[in-house]
């Protein structure tokens, strides 16, 4: 029992503290050192200052699938943007619904408002037929459920025009800062601690070391030309956004991140839809892993290759599969406690399990000290742990079982209820 727990133990360790660790050691590190070379004067970043007149159009492509609960709030929340220079292409991807009507009909007058409908052929289809149709050098994908606050688009462009002096990566894609603005219930409130720790804060690391492997389908701003030269979007994959993020950086496009530019996403609100959502994104990343197999620990693509790749394998595939027995020989020992007397033995695993859950939530409280969140959340982490962890793992499970057999690209439509707020948005 003493041998099977701790290479158990070993394993959460590895999943849940050495990880996440890791990553805030990078970033302090990065951003100390960053922070040395800035006052010491070695270090030189050349903005552009543009006026409003300068600035370079972007066009907003939207995908929606039966979206029209939402539709008409994200196209509202979009024109309420403070740059000038814009325009926006909602592309209804043959809704079954009522989508392409609300949007024409709410927007008919609105001249940089362009509504187009085609035959269903999924989210790829439709956010390639946007570009496409696109007539600026940038472009931002947003999805159909998002609203942004008004300054998102001009702190995203201003990451395309800070350029660190001597750099040879041209910025291909900054990724936006999603949230959740429908924390109505208990999976709800999760999924928003997913984010704020795990999502967003991962970005932040791995922005410093040019291996983003994912620019979020809520918030995304492209460099068209660069978006071209990557292929488009691909419709081989359930996950399009992290098959060409991957495909930009295989390119040499830098990839950043923008924690300023924020947008609030509605999250599924039950069980049964964040099961499914989370089996497409955790099954479209494995698709996407395997298609770039080869660059993973090859040197000849730098971080991507080397951090990046490896860390899904290990994080995301190997480890998270693994990690669950010591769950379960934490029960074993609670459960023969209970029936014989309580030893030092089992007292001790009791507390490791203890230790392991507060340094969990104290690399938490990091994370929510970086993104300016209320630490009253913190407390939704304790059944997050007990719950939420063991249906990652269904997913990851169901998800590797699919991966033996293949599966068709679809949109995975979730029931939507127009729950994100209004006030998050202002």
């Amino acid at each position: 029992m003493t041998y099977s727990f701790w290479t158990c133990a070993l394993l959460v360790a590895y999943t849940y503290l050495l990880y996440p660790c890791v990553l805030f050691i990078v970033y302090a590190l990065s951003q100390a050192r960053a922070d040395l070379r800035y006052l010491s004067g070695r270090r030189e970043r050349r903005r552009l200052a543009l006026g409003d007149g300068e600035l370079p159009a972007v066009t907003f492509v939207i995908p929606a699938y039966n979206e029209e609960v939402n539709a008409v709030k994200t196209v509202e929340s979009l024109l309420q943007q403070d740059y000038p220079n814009m325009e926006i292409i909602f592309v209804d991807d043959g809704s079954k619904d009522e989508t392409y009507t609300r949007v024409e009909k709410a927007f008919l007058h609105v001249p940089n408002v362009h509504v187009y409908t085609k035959p269903n052929g999924g989210k790829a289809s439709a956010l390639n037929y946007g570009v496409q149709l696109s007539m600026t050098p940038f472009v931002v994908c947003i999805d159909a459920d998002t609203q942004l606050k008004s300054d998102a688009v001009s702190l995203l462009m201003k990451k395309f025009f800070a350029v660190e002096k001597g750099s040879r990566r041209q910025v291909g894609a900054v990724a936006g800062n999603v949230k959740v603005g429908n924390e109505i219930n208990m999976i709800t409130r999760w999924q928003s601690i997913e984010y704020i720790t795990a999502q967003n804060f991962d970005r932040r690391a791995f922005d410093l070391l040019n291996c983003i492997t994912v620019v979020p389908g809520a918030i995304g701003a492209f460099r068209k030309d660069a978006i071209v030269e990557a292929g488009l979007f691909a419709t081989d994959t359930l996950a399009e956004d992290c098959d060409l993020t991957m495909r930009l950086l295989r390119a040499g496009y830098r990839v950043t991140n923008c924690t300023e530019a924020i947008s609030y996403t509605e999250a599924p609100e039950t069980l049964r839809m964040f099961l499914k959502q989370r089996f497409r994104w955790s099954f479209g990343v494995m698709q996407s892993f395997w298609k770039h197999r080869d660059a993973c620990f090859n040197p000849r693509y730098g971080n991507f290759g080397m951090i990046a790749l490896p860390n899904i394998l290990i994080f995301q595939m190997v480890l998270p599969f693994l990690a669950p027995l010591a769950d379960l020989v934490l029960a074993i020992s609670l459960i023969a406690a209970g029936l014989h007397v309580v030893d030092a033995g089992v007292l001790q695993i009791v507390w490791y399990y203890l230790i392991f859950t507060a340094v969990d939530i104290a690399g938490a409280a990091i994370a929510f000290a970086f993104e300016k969140e209320r630490y009253r959340k913190l407390w939704w982490m304790l059944p997050q742990r007990f719950v939420y962890r063991q249906l990652m793992y269904y997913i990851l499970i169901k998800s590797l079982r699919r991966a033996m057999k293949g599966e068709l690209q679809d949109w995975g439509k979730l029931k939507r209820t127009g729950n994100v707020k209004q006030m998050a948005v202002s």
